[in-house]
């Protein structure tokens, strides 16, 4: 699984000039399934992206999580984060996981993402999106399963 978090001050989904979802102070998520991930991941990257300390505390430093400042999430869908874009110029994504299972472990991640109390926006699995946001730092963050 990959997931690119940015620190955001807002952001929104649109999906055919229709406000899809939207949040204030928190972090966006693209996300990436592959068909290997499992709950493993899940687990793991739910309590990563809950306790990331990513937010300015009182004295300026990084030192908060979601968690703490009660921020919100909007989580989006993104395949296109596993391109292979060696050879040639037109990327493959024979990487990303197929559909029906990618969508299925998205849903999980969101609901579980949301057992944390947290506002969880989405956007919707395999939709032509546009994403706005303001990144506040700016900070983004990658967390691969992979790589971790």
């Amino acid at each position: 699984m990959r997931i690119i978090v940015q620190r955001v001050t807002q952001a929104q989904v649109t999906i055919e000039n229709k406000l899809q979802g939207a949040i204030k102070n928190g972090v966006v998520l693209l996300v990436a399934i592959k068909d290997s991930d499992t709950q493993k991941e899940l687990d793991y990257l739910c309590r990563k992206i809950l306790n990331l300390r990513i937010f300015e505390d009182a004295d300026g430093k990084m030192n908060q999580s979601l968690l703490d400042i009660k921020g919100e999430i909007l989580s989006v869908s993104q395949f296109t984060l596993y391109a292979k874009t060696r050879k040639g110029n037109r990327p493959s994504f024979t990487d990303a996981g197929a559909p029906a299972f990618a969508n299925e472990m998205y849903q999980k991640l969101n609901d579980q993402l949301a057992i944390s109390g947290l506002k969880v926006a989405t956007g919707v699995f395999g939709a032509d999106m546009q994403v706005a946001l303001t990144n506040d730092g700016p900070v983004t963050i990658i967390l691969d399963t992979e790589m971790d």
